[in-house]
């Protein structure tokens, strides 16, 4: 029997509050791939609190970030905000000697009006290393968002491409090479059949990956002889990419909309709106569109998409016709929704804390083209979700596993539904063709552990015991 999919998509936009993590988190995860960097975070001791219980760091493990933990006469204006941060700022280079201090301002900071800002400059031409500055305070939508700040934060202290530069040492390579090629023996100089000397335009991708994922993803663009000339963010702060007129740019996270808006008009580089490469058929389609634009044609890629399709038939089996409901929290959804649908999985619906309709177009229209092609109808996608209305939704609906944040996942176990936090989904790997296991490792786990229960007669009784809680 076929089902009737919807054309066209449909957005709702409710007026919940935003259940999510503070965006200052995101210090978690980019103070490892900025290897040479150091993370002030200027707010108060519920900060501190937040950094300290949400992320579990210990003392002895000493990351590279700290709290500057701000006093009655910081909020007062009794002490001098300048004074206070070069103290800091050389403290944190006596013990640490970072490359770039990156300040990250709270709420705190944005309502008694500090001015990071007004105070690098001056700053960074005395201690003499750079000093960035990113506002990743709980003001914006969802976590993920920080990285989304810093990274706009950091494009603008990336190199200015050398047009003319770049012309003259393309030119002189060309040479270079047309003369190796050249006969030994040839008097009239005339050039053996030689490579294609066209070189793709430079191409940098944006968003903080684990080093072996961005590995791969820039191993499988070489595979389609396209070079990565850089990422933003760089391991090392001095291993910027050089932006300008005339460089490309693709994003791999569906949260870094300020920072395609940043690399676009701030510094007149070419935006490719790509499918995020979350699942091997967004990753087949983030590729695709790369070469695309390049004027490149693929190699290979339907079947090495196909190869690791092959490679999940065990997790496939477990969530075909299975439903899911996203309650929204890191602005992943859309990407992981189309995913899970492709794997012939039901999504009822989308919530997503906050849409970016033009950064997350190519995305949009992928999610809809894969309900077509699965047969299946297309999912609400709701912005600002009320988490009660949601609730009442899943009542009715009785999705097999809900996607939600920490704070919602227990009282849905509650009431039967089986959870996933989507905060694992931020920090496990999850982009490429090689890391989509563990995206279905994550999802499964919950029904595998139910499947478990049952074969030792358990469920029967948990399902008694919650009727009773009802």
């Amino acid at each position: 029997m076929s089902v009737k999919t919807s054309e066209t998509l449909t957005f709702e936009c409710e007026t919940g509050n935003y259940h999510t993590s503070c965006p200052i988190s995101c210090v978690a995860w980019l103070y490892q791939k900025i290897e040479d960097s150091f993370f002030p975070v200027v707010g108060t001791k519920t900060c501190g609190y937040f950094l300290q219980n949400a992320l579990g760091v210990m003392i002895f493990a000493e990351p590279r970030y700290a709290m500057a933990e701000l006093e009655e006469g910081d909020i007062s204006a009794q002490l001098n905000d300048y004074e206070e941060s070069k103290k800091l700022c050389s403290q944190i280079i006596k013990n640490r000697n970072p490359s770039v201090i990156i300040w990250i301002g709270t709420c705190t900071t944005e309502i008694i009006k500090m001015d990071l800002e007004g105070m690098a400059p001056k700053l960074e031409n005395e201690i003499g290393i750079p000093v960035i500055v990113a506002r990743a305070n709980g003001l914006d939508y969802a976590s993920t968002q920080g990285e989304d700040t810093v990274l706009a934060a950091m494009a603008h202290r990336c190199a200015e491409r050398d047009l003319l530069g770049d012309e003259r040492n393309q030119t002189a390579q060309n040479r270079a090479l047309q003369d190796s090629f050249l006969s030994p023996g040839n008097k009239e100089g005339t050039l053996e059949p030689i490579m294609n000397l066209k070189k793709n335009p430079p191409l940098v991708l944006f968003g903080s990956l684990p080093s072996i994922v961005a590995s791969q993803l820039s191993l499988e663009l070489k595979r389609q002889s396209i070079q990565v000339s850089g990422w933003l963010p760089a391991q090392k702060y001095n291993n910027l990419p050089l932006l300008g007129d005339g460089v490309y740019v693709c994003g791999v996270n569906p949260f870094l909309s300020r920072t395609a808006t940043t690399l676009m008009r701030r510094r007149k580089c070419r935006l490719i709106g790509a499918p995020f490469p979350i699942g091997p058929d967004g990753t087949r389609a983030w590729i695709g569109k790369i070469c695309s634009v390049f004027d490149i044609e693929t190699r290979g890629l339907g079947e090495r998409e196909e190869q690791v399709w092959e490679s999940l038939e065990d997790y496939l089996k477990l969530v075909r016709g299975k439903s899911v409901f996203f309650m929204g929290d890191n602005l992943l959804e859309v990407s992981l929704a189309r995913f899970l649908i492709r794997c012939g999985m039901i999504v009822y619906e989308i919530g997503i804390p906050y849409m970016d309709k033009r950064y997350q177009a190519a995305e949009l229209a992928f999610l809809q083209n894969t309900c077509g092609n699965m047969c299946v109808p297309m999912p609400r996608i709701v912005e600002k979700p009320d988490n009660y209305n949601q609730i009442q939704r899943m009542r009715e609906l009785q999705p097999d596993l809900a996607i939600t944040g920490m704070a919602h996942a227990n009282p849905l176990e509650a009431r039967k539904i089986n959870t996933k936090w989507s905060v694992e989904f931020t920090f496990a790997q999850i982009h490429g063709f090689t890391n989509a296991r563990d995206i279905l490792e994550l999802v499964t786990r919950s029904l595998r552990r139910n499947n478990g229960l049952e074969d030792f007669g358990w469920t029967s009784l948990v399902k008694r015991e919650n009727n009773l809680r009802m």
